[in-house]
């Protein structure tokens, strides 16, 4: 249920936010009094909504960006809206949860595609640029390893984890090996490193077969080696879309700017990480840490694989956003994500 009071506003201070917040999203232009007496249903005069207004300006939720001008949320207002008038996050239009349910149904890219697929998804679905950010490779375990012999003295490896990733490596071997040592081999990793951190496989014990043993040595090398330069996950969708919305920011310069940060891929990804345990969580303007924020809204969440918090997804845009739509498309992304992950 949508909370309509709280200890700093009464029940019409929240309702008037509450119809400026909306109006300003829609309109993107200051929002009067007498709009909101208009539309609010409030039943109440434009002279008691202006009043109201004025308070509310006075404690910080609204400002008036220029003189007769009507008024405009501050990142305060936004915060109050998002805490009391957003609480369910399931109210994403039908045709739009049919086309993330039919996404995932459909999904069977490796990771990196598929991450780099649900952020598009997501921008689309939100009309916001969209990030995602993938299990870190230490959370991964070892599923299966595959051998497939390419020629008498080159092996593929193949190695399935548990956050869905395929990563392969090609061996050259120094002496011809046939199938039936390929594939002893192959039993012999599988039974020692399924279930094994990614990033910490332990050595393989010998077998007796020297040709078996050179083998599965060699395989496991490789796949330490892979899981030793494996990059960050990371993807932006729909960055374009900052730029259509620079009207929204302060200054086209700090659009700029932001579109320059998304660049940088270890200062987003060590902020929205540090946002992993808290959950369904919205950053509005002054609240983020970086400057080049200070102007934007972030709406992040956790998905999960397997019990456990692995990624995050996320939506970035100015701080006059759709916040219900947008936590709305944030959640559902989330929760299909792990899902299928899982």
């Amino acid at each position: 249920m949508e909370k309509t009071t709280s200890p700093d506003l009464d029940e019409r201070k929240a309702a008037i936010l509450k119809a400026v917040v909306e109006e300003y999203v829609h309109k993107a232009q200051p929002v009067g009094s007498g709009t909101i007496a208009r539309s609010s249903g409030l039943g109440v005069s434009s002279a008691t909504v202006r009043n109201e207004m004025t308070v509310l300006e006075r404690e910080g939720y609204l400002m008036q960006p220029h003189t007769s001008a009507g008024r405009v949320p501050t990142d305060r207002g936004y915060r109050f809206f998002v805490d009391h008038f957003t609480t369910d996050t399931s109210a994403l239009p039908a045709t739009q949860r049919k086309a993330v349910s039919e996404f995932f149904a459909s999904a069977h890219a490796a990771l990196e595609e598929l991450l780099h697929e649900t952020s598009q998804l997501l921008s689309n679905v939100s009309k916001h640029a969209a990030m995602v950010v993938g299990p870190p490779p230490d959370a991964a375990t070892l599923r299966s390893v595959q051998l497939v012999s390419l020629q008498p003295r080159v092996v593929l490896a193949v190695a399935v984890l548990s956050n869905g990733a395929v990563e392969k490596s090609v061996l050259t071997l120094d002496d011809d090996v046939d199938d039936a040592r390929v594939g002893a081999a192959n039993a012999t990793l599988n039974r020692q490193l399924n279930g094994k951190t990614w990033t910490r496989l332990p050595e393989v014990t010998t077998t007796g077969d020297r040709e078996v043993d050179v083998l599965a040595k060699a395989a496991r090398d490789a796949l330490v080696e892979r899981a030793g330069s494996e990059p960050e996950h990371f993807f932006v969708g729909g960055a374009s879309r900052l730029a259509a919305e620079q009207s929204a920011f302060e200054t086209a310069e700090r659009a700029s700017r932001l579109l320059e940060m998304l660049e940088h891929q270890v200062v987003v990804v060590s902020l929205v990480r540090e946002l992993l345990d808290r959950g369904l969580t919205v950053s509005i303007g002054s609240e983020n840490p970086l400057d080049e924020l200070r102007d934007c809204s972030i709406i992040v969440a956790p998905y999960e694989v397997e019990g456990h918090a692995a990624g995050v997804v996320g939506v970035l845009g100015p701080t006059r956003m759709d916040y219900r739509h947008a936590l709305a498309a944030v959640s559902a992304v989330s929760q299909q994500l792990g899902r299928h992950l899982s």
